[in-house]
């Protein structure tokens, strides 16, 4: 067993409950062929990290999914709100005795191996680690211990999210990583020929 854990939060892929917000504009359909590239991109850039992986999903464990079982934990998520459930699981993490904890979504197609094994290695010199969303938000979160405020009194899904988190991390060091872009609406994949098959005839 690796003393580090990487959480990777997922919705499972059902149509209308996918990229609710890509959806307004490319309809359902698409925002969910969107979500299982993603879900499978993120996949290729974890399955190899020498770190020990747990998925947690939102609503249903799946047993015969794109998530080796001999590779991934699965867990559920529990809890009422986003903060709730990845404090849950962070506590879980420290609980079965990890060191170093970090969490990433599934919707950051810019994601590489290497932002993880650098988020981890600044973990030996930092407090926590922060990956910068362009929203205004994070896509990843790392720390060696709980640190119980940043998942309470949060607005999230805003552009508040990174702002506030940071406030409340003032009195420990905190390491930033690149600036990358996570996947929430139209204008996040507009650019992206990747995308265009999907939702261009």
């Amino acid at each position: 067993m690796s003393k580090n854990l990487l959480l990777i939060f997922t919705r499972n892929p059902e149509l209308g409950k996918t990229k609710t917000r890509l959806a307004k504009t490319i309809g359902d359909q698409a925002a969910l062929e969107i979500y299982k590239l993603l879900l499978n991109h993120t996949k290729e850039v974890t399955q190899n990290l020498t770190c020990d992986k747990a998925v947690y999903y939102s609503v249903k464990i799946r047993e015969d999914d794109i998530w080796d079982a001999s590779i991934y934990q699965k867990h559920q998520q529990n809890g009422d709100d986003l903060g709730e459930r990845m404090h849950n699981a962070f506590q879980d993490a420290f609980t079965n005795n990890y060191e170093k904890v970090l969490i990433i979504g599934s919707d950051l197609y810019d994601l590489k191996p290497h932002h993880i094994n650098n988020a981890f290695e600044k973990l030996n010199s930092n407090d926590v680690v922060i990956g910068p969303a362009e929203d205004g938000g994070y896509y990843l979160l790392g720390m060696k211990k709980l640190h119980l405020n940043v998942f309470k009194n949060k607005d999230w899904g805003t552009s508040t999210v990174r702002k506030d988190t940071l406030n409340d991390l003032q009195n420990v060091s905190v390491h930033l990583l690149e600036t990358l872009n996570d996947i929430d609406v139209f204008d996040d994949i507009k650019d992206n020929p990747i995308f265009n098959q999907f939702y261009k005839n």
